[in-house]
């Protein structure tokens, strides 16, 4: 009678087997509802920007006091600029508060982006002008600094990763993932010939 040697298990670590991929019908379910989530964080993205505009323009009692909104000759600068105590454009910003010229860019900005985002139209020309507000406020609190221009604590929480960079990889997210077609305008807006013409507006 023959005699098997028997097979023994070599030790060891082993790799799981490989899932098999999954087939469209099991991917649609968690395509859809990624899709929903993106439309959801485009939108709540989007008001954000709008509420501040809405604030800034009325004064309606949060952030800007009432009576001291746009329309009531505040400039929706001034304070933020002209508060600037760290940085390396200190003075720049201090130079910039309350200018004409400023007040309109930035309150333009906080529309335009909140507006294409609640709509879902220009969602990437959206996402490069809220990404540029978002690295200027980001240089104007400077959160790398300790201490601010007088010596006082600045009361950073975190040298790098504050809300603004936060918000600037949201907004460059939902523009790389194409937010706008759910719950939005964006097919539409994508089906435009001057749009079609022009890639970067969609």
């Amino acid at each position: 009678m023959a005699v098997h040697d028997p097979t023994h298990r070599r030790p060891g670590f082993r790799f799981p087997a490989a899932r098999r991929a999954a087939t469209a019908e099991e991917a649609a379910p968690t395509t859809a509802a990624s899709a929903y989530v993106l439309a959801g964080l485009r939108l709540l993205t989007g008001f954000v920007f709008l509420w501040a505009f809405l604030d800034k323009t009325f004064g309606l009692g949060y952030a800007t006091p009432s009576g001291k909104g746009w329309i009531d000759g505040g400039s929706p600068t001034r304070g933020f600029l002209g508060s600037v105590a760290v940085g390396p454009l200190e003075s720049v910003f201090h130079s910039w508060a309350g200018d004409a010229w400023a007040d309109w860019l930035f309150m333009l900005g906080l529309l335009g982006v909140g507006a294409a985002l609640v709509l879902g139209v220009g969602v990437r020309l959206a996402a490069v002008a809220g990404t540029v507000m978002m690295a200027l406020m980001w240089v104007a609190e400077w959160p790398p600094a300790r201490h601010l221009s007088d010596g006082s604590p600045s009361m950073s929480t975190n040298p790098f990763a504050d809300y603004h960079v936060v918000y600037a990889i949201v907004l460059i997210a939902l523009a790389a993932a194409g937010s706008g077609a759910v719950w939005g305008l964006g097919e539409a807006w994508a089906r435009l010939p001057f749009v079609g013409r022009h890639p970067w507006l969609r």
